[in-house]
């Protein structure tokens, strides 16, 4: 027996397979990894944070050299494709409403808000012209986003992103959290969230993301109701990433234990691929630097080892002497880099085949 997915749609669009790509920065999925995802069909997305060479920049100058990055990275991923894509704005950025306006302004089809609560998002926003998708880790959290949405905007999320505790990057969870992992944690929120719609007769796409990193993982999650998958970690391996190739040797040189959590900077666990950098770190060790800008309003940078805008700008860049890879819990089990084309067909053909096998159980 065969089995026939069904698009994600999102407000008006319909994107087939239901595949999500995760915004990952800094420079990691810029316009060459978004729009090869979208010319697949899926969501291709592009992460604002980061976009311009701040390195060695006045602070004055920071912002408004990210903003006009962000234009271009827009105007270049619509030379690549005319499908519609994803620009994702952690709520965590010091220039966050700036980065907003500009997507509305560029009409942008989509805006994936976390690293934060985006309570005001629809206020940027107010002739509906985004769909906005918050990403949360809690049915609460989700459910205090709709209320101040209704309340102030009359406007509901036109779908939610579920991110469990197996992502890459900065995590919504505690330490103690992520060091006592339920195996089921993702589907437990995923079905709290779930229930918590139903309970409030609500209709919003639910996406699940966090850990997910095969078509038999995904369909899992799409035979228990959600109506599409998102996956980060999963593209840096494949041609179009817009990481240096020594980034992406990081993933197919780790071994599971090569994932740890650390403590970031800006006041968040984060999971990364641990290196030499890493473990000097970890050691205590402190590498002094100059901010003339605070891109991250958790980041306290006279109390901060190290700048870890600069350590994942030279991650970026190919350069790990001061630097690592976040990576999500799987990254370990990439062993070679393919076309974003052939990654996404060989998810499809797993997640129908696995959605088959179930079909036929029943």
């Amino acid at each position: 027996m065969t089995y026939k997915l069904h698009p994600l749609k999102i407000g008006n669009l319909k994107f087939f397979p239901p595949i999500v790509q995760g915004g990952m920065g800094v420079r990691i999925s810029k316009s060459g990894l978004a729009s090869a995802v979208a010319n697949a069909g899926c969501i291709g997305t592009i992460a604002s944070v980061g976009l311009g060479k701040f390195e060695n920049l006045p602070g004055k100058e920071y912002v408004s050299v990210n903003n006009t990055a962000l234009r271009t990275e827009i105007a270049r991923t619509r030379t690549l494709t005319n499908r519609p894509f994803a620009v994702n704005i952690m709520g965590a950025l010091t220039n966050y409403h700036e980065f907003v306006k500009i997507c509305v302004e560029e009409k942008v089809a989509i805006i994936i808000s976390g690293a934060g609560l985006p309570l005001d998002l629809p206020a940027y926003d107010p002739e509906k012209i985004v769909n906005l998708l918050p990403i949360v880790s809690s049915a609460r959290a989700l459910a205090i986003i709709i209320k101040k949405w209704q309340k102030n905007y009359h406007r509901l999320p036109d779908g939610v992103i579920i991110e469990g505790p197996l992502a890459g990057g900065h995590l919504g969870y505690s330490l103690e959290a992520l060091n006592n992992l339920d195996p089921d944690s993702l589907m437990n929120i995923f079905q709290s969230v779930k229930q918590y719609l139903a309970e409030s007769n609500l209709t919003i796409p639910v996406i699940v993301a966090g850990g997910i990193f095969d078509g038999r993982e995904a369909a899992r999650f799409l035979q228990a109701g959600a109506d599409g998958v998102q996956m980060a970690t999963r593209f840096v391996c494949t041609d179009e990433c817009d990481a240096h190739v020594n980034f992406k040797m990081e993933y197919i040189r780790a071994k599971k234990e090569d994932i740890v959590i650390i403590n970031s900077p800006v006041g968040l666990p984060g999971r990364v691929i641990i290196n030499q950098f890493v473990k000097r770190v970890m050691a205590g060790e402190k590498v002094p630097f100059n901010c003339n800008y605070q891109c991250l309003k958790t980041c306290d940078p006279a109390r901060s080892p190290y700048c870890i805008a600069k350590a994942l700008a030279d991650a970026a860049s190919g350069n790990f002497d001061a630097a690592f890879a976040f990576a999500g819990q799987n990254a370990y089990r990439c062993d070679k880099i393919i076309s974003v084309s052939e990654l996404i067909n060989t998810i499809e053909h797993e997640m129908c085949e696995a959605l088959a096998k179930a079909k036929n159980k029943q």
